[in-house]
């Protein structure tokens, strides 16, 4: 039977979070200590934060054994979770260490509680009763004696703080220490349940039946865009609440969180608990502490979310499952799609993976009877979907500067005329892609990378979208040194918002991008704002595919629907297929009906004909039998290799040595490709090459990999990262 509980001197083995490849032993401290306890120890000069992982190994001389310093005052990290850290290490050839901070990412998880003043209806009846005073006193009465802080007594009762700053003098208001880790205020499964539409009343039956088994299973919910996908997987979390378990909501960005609580809050009448980086520290570590110990009913989250130490998970959600950006590109290298599954495996908990466009992963999934697939056909209420056509760009009449067809822009105008809204497209930020001299052909490239800069014409900087690096914006070419030569080759959405400023001159024109924005906060509100109809032309990036509803949204126009198209992405025509019917999907969310249309010069693509087409299934079927007959994900299994250096001849060195000791990938039937310079080769001053490897879907890879790499001992600048199952291939 493994041992659960430590006595005082008895030997624990500890796993740090430091870069330290096994677990080291300590003794137990006064009191003793549980399998799983977080605790503080000694590491040479320094304290460190640890797990305790288990039993100490006893290889060492007992009397030179050091001590656990403390046991934190936080819940025992839980068996499964142990497990779960462990067999993602396992996949994704991670370090333990590197899991391990990837599950304490709170700050001051040691700290003791810190205190705030806290403010309740006192016992005193003021002598001189004002308007001001009144409402404050009755805000409290109506909470029942409940605590607030001052800002939140203020904002309820509409008065500025000092008023309850005087009923505290008169002793009307009492005011106490709290601590500021609160429990979340409970949520309530049927305040503001929604009378569904057949359609979503049975999908969401199917999914509370497999939430009240209380067993694992993963359910694909696939519907077009506006079929109320949010609505029918709420009602699963409700479903988790009634059963008294905790669920988790994965969204692909911040900037949706804010509109999601909103609904979040209407549907259980209190708002859920949140973790991004959009978060303060305090609030992160109030999150960890409370999920922890069970008071935190319901998470909404970026993907790291996933490793917080919930006390008994019931329910995950990830929504917009095909979503790249679940995918962690450094650091650790995670699909948190993927680890979702193995968590809730371990849980005994049910996976919703939600979403119009799946990913083909999913789609497979569903096809080999893995997972179950809910599918919501009509648009929720009075809204279509929209209508679908292309514009063959090869028989406009269009001059080499513009990029706005003649035939798109008199829709544009007839929106306008009509006081509806348009959505012009186009996948890149910055103003232009390219600057190049006229005069010697020179295109000006980042300094630390192989990588052009783009001109944000905002800031006046041209920018690396690798490093991130910014350079104000020459006014001679650093090459041939002449004037005036430099221009801006290729369309970026500012770019493109400077045309349709010059084509619509009384249309007010908003630009959605990332990058535009200081902060999360920024980026919603001006969300809102199209929301509310305060602009005409919305430009934007692929940020806005992802889950808004512009209610006065009924034209999309796509500016190069032909971008993703080329490159040697395995998953190109997947991406763009998901890319412009998530984008077709803003348009004709409520009672005005919506249009798409494509500017192509490929109108007979394969991709562009299925996405005109809807015929969603068999897209899929030709892509699978395409990737499938190529042996390639998901049908096989890939893992890319990145070797980099400041040294090119050390890490080209490294590559070729590694492809011709390829034995264990051998014994495997894997194959090895490379090394060939990356197609960024240079990023941030160091040289990047790159490997890729192939095998059977059924080959034991990791294995595999880890003997081939552990032949080759990393000195010096070099680096190596392995990714299984890479998305991108930069």
């Amino acid at each position: 039977m493994d041992q659960t509980f430590f006595h005082e001197g008895e030997l624990v083995g500890v796993l740090t979070t430091q870069p330290i490849d096994r677990v080291l032993d300590y003794k137990a401290p006064e009191g003793g200590c549980a399998l799983g306890a977080f605790v503080e120890v000694p590491l040479g000069p320094r304290k460190v934060l640890g797990v305790v992982w288990g039993a100490g190994r006893g290889d060492w001389d007992y009397a030179k054994v050091r001590s656990v310093i403390r046991v934190l005052d936080v819940a025992p990290m839980a068996d499964e979770m142990r497990q779960f850290l462990t067999r993602a290490a396992d996949y994704t050839l991670t370090p333990m260490s590197a899991m391990l901070r990837l599950a304490t990412r709170a700050p001051g998880l040691g700290d003791a509680p810190s205190m705030r003043k806290v403010y309740r209806l006192g016992s005193v009846e003021p002598d001189r009763m004002t308007d001001a005073r009144r409402k404050v006193l009755d805000v409290l009465r109506d909470y029942g004696g409940l605590s607030f802080t001052l800002k939140e007594v203020a904002e309820m009762a509409g008065v500025t703080s000092s008023v309850v700053k005087g009923l505290v003098k008169l002793g009307a208001v009492a005011e106490e220490d709290s601590p500021r880790d609160l429990p979340y205020p409970r949520l309530d499964p049927d305040y503001g349940r929604k009378t569904l539409t057949d359609d979503q009343e049975t999908g969401a039956k199917v999914l509370r039946e497999a939430v009240r088994s209380q067993t694992y299973g993963t359910t694909l919910l696939k519907g077009v865009t506006g079929s109320g996908k949010t609505e029918v997987y709420l009602e699963a979390v409700a479903e988790c609440l009634r059963v008294g378990r905790q669920a988790l909501v994965l969204l692909p960005e911040i900037a949706l969180t804010s509109e999601f609580i909103t609904r979040v809050e209407a549907r259980f009448g209190m708002k859920p608990a949140e973790w991004h980086s959009g978060v303060t520290m305090t609030e992160r570590r109030r999150c960890w502490k409370m999920v922890g110990q069970g008071e935190a009913q319901l998470i909404v989250g970026a993907r790291s979310a996933l490793f917080l130490p919930y006390r008994d998970l019931g329910l995950i959600i990830v929504d917009e499952e095909h979503d790249t950006s679940y995918k962690q590109e450094d650091g650790v290298l995670y699909n948190a799609r993927d680890m979702t599954v193995l968590r809730a495996s371990l849980n005994a908990a049910q996976v919703v993976l939600a979403s119009a466009t799946p990913s083909l992963e999913s789609w497979a999934n569903v096809e080999a009877g893995k997972y179950a697939r809910v599918t919501l056909t009509a648009r929720y209420g009075a809204a279509l979907l929209p209508d679908m056509s292309a514009i063959d760009m090869r028989v406009e009449d269009l001059p080499g500067s513009r990029w706005v067809s003649p035939t798109l822009a008199g829709k544009v105008r007839d929106r306008l005329e009509r006081g509806e809204q348009s959505l012009l497209f186009l996948n890149r930020r910055g103003y232009a892609p390219v600057t190049i001299c006229r005069g010697c052909g020179h295109q000006i490239g980042c300094d630390d990378c192989d990588a052009t800069m783009v001109e944000h014409r905002f800031l006046k900087r041209l920018m690396c979208h690798q490093c991130g690096e910014t350079k104000p914006m020459p006014t001679v070419c650093p090459s041939c040194e002449a004037e005036d030569k430099l221009a801006p080759v290729g369309p970026g959405v500012e770019r493109m918002a400077e045309e349709a400023q010059a084509l619509f001159p009384e249309a007010r024109v908003a630009v959605l991008s990332s990058d535009l924005y200081g902060s999360a906060r920024a980026l919603k509100a001006h969300i809102e704002s199209i929301a509310r109809g305060e602009a005409d032309v919305i430009v934007g990036t692929q940020l806005v595919a992802k889950g808004h509803n512009f209610p006065k949204l009924t034209l999309v126009g796509v500016i190069d629907a032909d971008l993703g198209l080329q490159g040697s992405d395995l998953r190109a025509a997947e991406r763009t297929f998901q890319l412009m019917r998530q984008v077709a999907g803003r348009a004709g969310r409520a009672e005005a009906p919506g249009e798409a249309v494509l500017q192509t010069f490929q109108p007979e693509h394969p991709v562009i004909r299925a996405i005109l087409g809807g015929d969603e299934e068999a897209f899929w079927s030709a892509e699978a039998g395409e990737r499938r007959a190529a042996g390639v994900p998901p049908y096989g299994r890939m893992a890319g290799i990145v070797l980099s250096s400041t040294d090119v001849q050390e890490v080209f060195d490294l590559g070729t040595a590694m492809a011709r000791q390829d034995a264990p990938l051998r014994q495997i039937g894997a194959q090895v490709f490379g090394p060939a310079p990356a197609p960024i080769a240079r990023i941030r001053g160091r040289h990047r090459v790159r490997l890729l490897v192939k095998a059977d879907k059924a080959a034991p890879l990791q294995q595999a990999l880890a003997a081939w790499a552990g032949q080759f001992k990393l000195r010096g600048e070099l680096r190596m990262a392995i990714d299984i199952d890479p998305q991108s291939f930069y």
